[in-house]
């Protein structure tokens, strides 16, 4: 399973609330290795190491709390091409944390991070075309890289994809679409998303007729089968 780290994701189409996904897990891999060799790595040019330690002024692990240092720490390792750490930068700016905030900078290391596959930078490349924040607003590329993180199994990605279908933003208005959508948000979501998706999944499929939910339930069966085939 793709590790996230340290993960801000923005309110989406319906009403996401605001979460920070993943810290913890990232913070308890960072502290395994020593802290001494973490620096020296990071001292070299490691960029894995430098993102660590970034990881470990982010949050006061074995460090003093200091998000200057933190986003210093990000920055060495985002330009050296490193995903989590160019993602990371652009929450950084986003949220104007250790520098100040710069939506164009949040969306130009958002986009690095996503073209190389992050589904997290995807997910917030979506929302910020989706506001136009940063960038022009532009539903057809919000649907876009909506699209691309919810193919990777991202359940927030999944449930605005089936959002924009049922709205009809960015692509035409497909209520099955957005039935297998937020069908498979739901399956992959825990807690109040998960209870929330299934909920507009369930209002979704009050206004369909059996044929059409019959094919939206065939497209999940037929999705998370290809999908657990490009597991493999």
């Amino acid at each position: 399973m793709r590790q996230r780290h340290f993960v801000v994701r923005w309110l989406a189409v319906l009403a996401l609330a605001l979460q920070s996904v993943g810290a913890l897990t990232q913070s308890a891999t960072t502290v395994q290795t020593p802290l001494a060799e973490t620096r020296q790595k990071a001292d070299h040019g490691d960029a894995s190491a430098q993102f660590a330690l970034g990881v470990r002024y982010a949050f006061g692990l074995g460090v003093p709390q200091d998000v200057t240092q933190a986003v210093a720490w990000y920055r060495k390792a985002a330009d050296q091409g490193l995903a989590s750490a160019q993602y990371n930068l652009g929450v950084r700016y986003a949220d104007g944390q250790g520098v100040p905030q710069d939506v164009t900078q949040a969306v130009a290391w958002f986009r690095k991070a996503a073209d190389q596959g992050d589904a997290d930078a995807q997910f917030n490349l979506g929302t910020m075309y989706n506001r136009g924040r940063g960038v022009a607003q532009d539903v057809t590329q919000a649907v876009a890289w909506f699209r691309k993180a919810a193919d990777q199994g991202d359940a927030d990605a999944q449930f605005n994809l089936g959002a924009m279908y049922f709205k009809g933003e960015g692509v035409p208005q497909d209520h099955v679409e957005a039935h297998k959508w937020c069908n498979l948000a739901a399956s992959r979501a825990t807690g109040n998303s998960q209870e929330r998706y299934a909920a507009t999944r369930d209002a979704t499929a009050k206004n369909m007729p059996p044929a059409q939910l019959a094919e939206a339930q065939k497209r999940v069966a037929d999705w998370q089968a290809a999908f657990e085939e490009r597991q493999k």
